[in-house]
C-alpha cells in the first residue's frame, strides 16, 4: 500500500495527500462488499455534490475529479485498499486463533504463579465460613488457586445440591 501511496497524486501537497487517501481508505473499509468503480462512483459524485455546495472538504479537488490521471490514480489507491482489507480478512480466523493461544497462556501463567503464593487472609476467612455453613471439615490450603479451587469446588457442589433439592 505505501509503495502505490508513494507513485499517487503527485501534485497534491502532503496534506491534501494524507487527507484524501485516509478518506478513500475508509471509503473502502466502510463497504467491504462493494467494488472498486462503485466506490469510485460514489465518491466522485459526492465530491460534487459537496462542491456545487461549497461545503466540500477537499476543495482542492475541484477540477481534477474530471482528470484522467487523477482518476487513475484514485482507482489504483482503491484497488490496492481493496487488497489490503480483503488480505486482512483472510487472515482473521489466524489472528483470533492466536489471541485465543495467547489468552490461554496468560491463564496458564497466573495459575502457576498463584499456585506459588500463599492463600490471601480473604480466600482463608471466606474457605472459614463456607466450611462452618456447609459443616464440611477444613483442609490446610498451602497456594491461592489450591484455596480458589476449594472454595470453587464448595460452592459448586453446594449450588448443585441445591438446584437439585427445589426441583424435587
Amino acid at each position: 500500500m505505501y509503495e502505490v501511496k508513494n507513485r499517487i497524486y503527485l501534485n497534491l501537497t502532503k496534506t491534501q495527500k494524507s487527507a484524501l487517501c485516509n478518506f478513500l481508505r475508509a471509503l473502502v473499509k466502510k463497504s467491504p462488499e462493494s467494488g472498486v468503480e462503485d466506490i469510485l462512483e460514489k465518491f466522485i459524485e459526492d465530491e460534487k455534490y459537496y462542491l456545487e455546495i461549497n461545503a466540500s472538504r477537499f476543495e482542492f479537488l475541484g477540477e481534477k475529479l474530471e482528470d484522467e490521471a487523477f482518476l487513475e490514480d484514485t482507482r489504483e489507491y482503491l484497488k490496492e485498499c481493496r487488497r489490503y482489507y480483503d488480505y486482512k480478512k483472510s487472515q482473521e480466523p489466524y489472528i483470533q486463533a492466536q489471541k485465543e493461544f495467547e489468552k490461554q497462556k496468560r491463564k496458564f501463567l497466573q495459575e502457576v504463579k498463584m499456585s506459588k503464593d500463599a492463600p490471601t487472609k480473604k480466600q482463608l476467612y471466606y474457605y472459614d465460613r463456607l466450611c462452618k455453613k456447609y459443616n464440611i471439615e477444613k483442609k490446610e490450603l498451602s497456594s491461592k488457586l489450591e484455596a480458589r479451587n476449594e472454595i470453587d469446588r464448595i460452592i459448586s457442589e453446594h449450588d448443585f445440591r441445591n438446584i437439585s433439592d427445589t426441583e424435587e
